[in-house]
């Protein structure tokens, strides 16, 4: 069964993992581009990373697992408090989301839940609207029952289009919330998050619609093979094939279907 993960940070991981990856079922992956680790201090370091893995590790997903590789770009929120920076980043990032293989927008969302973290939150959600691209929302690791509800009240007061936005590292405590909107509702498989027996369990109750499973396969412990395990904990469990089809394929492709430089052939 092939696999679309749409939320897999390659450029912290080896060639190895890409070909692993690819032997597992995943056929193509989406890198949003997200905090790595110490924070950005200088806005060239963010054009750097950003071409980084438009160019590099596009090529590198290629060349090492045969795998398509598509990215978003976005200033995540952690590195939107050093506001100077970050103004100058969101001047350049349009240059950036017109690129041949960005697909979207993201991560973007909360943090620490600060004013300037707000103020790009909105800025970019507003960015992704005009160009009519697909947004990738990271719910904060704290106070995330509250950050979830502030997060869906940006989202309503912008006014933009909820069916291109999904609300990602949902949990039991998020997931009534996120549900609340018309949005995609993701699951981060990740230790400290969500474990996969946890995320499926939800999806028992809660149903498939619109729901995505992906690996956070970061810096910290993490696994680029957390949705072909938990495709396999579904099958196991007696899931029928084409409902689990539906989370790790179908549904990740049409999320990023409704972008223009989405060219993945299923």
């Amino acid at each position: 069964m092939e696999i679309i993960d749409p939320h897999m940070h390659m450029v912290s991981r080896s060639a190895d993992d890409y070909a692993r990856a690819r032997r597992a079922g995943i056929e193509c992956c989406i890198e949003p581009a997200f905090w790595s680790g110490t924070d950005k201090r200088h806005a060239g370091s963010f054009f750097d990373y950003f071409e980084q893995i438009i160019d590099f590790e596009t090529a590198r997903a290629e060349r090492a697992g045969g795998m398509d590789h598509y990215v978003t770009i976005g200033l995540e929120p952690k590195e939107a408090n050093y506001r100077e920076m970050a103004e100058e980043v969101l001047d350049r990032l349009p240059e950036y989301l017109d690129r041949e293989n960005v697909v979207g927008l993201g991560e973007i969302g909360f943090d620490q839940g600060t004013d300037d973290e707000e103020w790009a939150f909105r800025t970019q959600l507003r960015m992704a609207e005009e160009r009519e691209l697909p947004v990738i929302i990271h719910t904060p690791h704290t106070d995330k029952p509250e950050g979830t509800e502030r997060i869906v009240d940006i989202i309503e007061d912008e006014g933009v289009t909820q069916e291109r936005i999904v609300i990602d590292h949902n949990t039991a405590e998020t997931i009534e919330t996120s549900l609340t909107t018309d949005c995609w509702v993701g699951f981060t498989l990740y230790p400290g998050k969500i474990e996969d027996e946890a995320a499926i369990d939800l999806l028992e109750e809660y149903g498939t619609d619109k729901m995505l499973f992906n690996s956070a396969a970061d810096w910290d412990p993490s696994d680029p093979l957390a949705v072909p395990k938990a495709r396999d904990k579904m099958l196991d469990r007696g899931w029928d094939r084409e409902d689990v089809k539906k989370v790790v394929f179908d549904n990740p492709y049409e999320f990023f279907d409704q972008s223009p430089n989405f060219t993945y052939e299923r």
